[in-house]
């Protein structure tokens, strides 16, 4: 099925896009378009952000600055990212469908779309990263996957704390090419966080298992058993096409009980 367009725009100026945005309900910002079409079916206004300059990646003392309009390739291949959390943001991407795909689709797009599916998201929870919008100012990720709708608003930059630790990533899917059955993030800094995502749902934070590991003076087998079992009662995994509840339970324990033996090893 064909998108319906009324108009198209290229605003230059950030205060220019959001103005058009917030003029119509049925307006829509275009930032890659890769999964657009997903979603969106009818559109008013379609509102270009390519020329807005919100495509970098800065460094800076305390955090990674990235503009809404970066490509997921960009990020991949920044090796500054790379060099911290255990190149776990870069392994993430790295796994979203092929290199053409990861040219067009951009950061913010795969924020925004709140896509159950991503396997960037849960990435993000674990890093604490934190999205600046053009009126509404700076909440974190979870705070945003919180809201039951996307704010009205412009999503201009996601700033990124640089802080010590490890990481680990997993995506299980049935191609390389294919949406994940379940991934899984953990980031072991001052405390433990774990994210699952494609539940089939969006990404979330077990925090329930995460708090009970951080408070643990050391990491057991039987602990390890219990932190699973939080994590798989506080998510409720369930079943779709690509998986059953049964099947991403196993992938969950299996690839949990992996990824904490990787993040809790003093090791580099």
């Amino acid at each position: 099925m064909k998108m319906e367009i009324n108009n198209y725009f290229a605003p230059k100026k950030v205060e220019e896009a959001y103005e058009l945005f917030i003029d119509n309900e049925a307006n829509r910002f275009i930032a890659g378009g890769a999964w657009m079409k997903l979603s969106t079916k009818k559109v008013n206004d379609l509102i270009s952000l390519d020329r807005l300059r919100l495509d970098y990646i800065k460094e800076e003392n305390a955090f990674f600055e990235i503009g809404a309009m970066t490509s997921l390739r960009a990020i991949e291949t920044n090796q500054q990212i790379k060099s911290y959390y255990s190149g776990i943001l870069n392994q993430a991407v790295s796994k979203i469908m092929g290199v053409s795909v990861r040219n067009l689709a951009t950061i913010g797009g795969s924020v925004m779309g709140k896509f159950a599916f991503s396997d960037l998201l849960g990435v993000l929870l674990v890093l604490d990263a934190r999205l600046h919008f053009y009126k509404l100012g700076e909440i974190s990720i979870q705070e945003f996957l919180a809201m039951k709708r996307p704010p009205r608003d412009l999503l201009v930059k996601i700033r990124i704390p640089k802080v010590s630790g490890k990481g680990y990533f997993k995506k299980v899917s049935k191609t390389h090419l294919d949406f994940s059955v379940i991934n899984l993030a953990i980031f072991k800094g001052e405390n433990i966080k774990i994210a699952v995502g494609s539940r089939p749902l969006a990404a979330e934070i077990a925090s329930k298992a995460s708090n009970f590991l951080s408070s643990q003076s050391s990491i057991t087998d039987e602990i390890i058993e219990n932190a699973c079992d939080l994590v798989i009662e506080e998510l409720k995994l369930s079943s779709n096409l690509r998986g059953s509840k049964e099947y991403r339970e196993l992938l969950v324990r299996t690839y949990l009980k992996r990824g904490l033996g990787q993040v809790m090893n003093d090791e580099n």
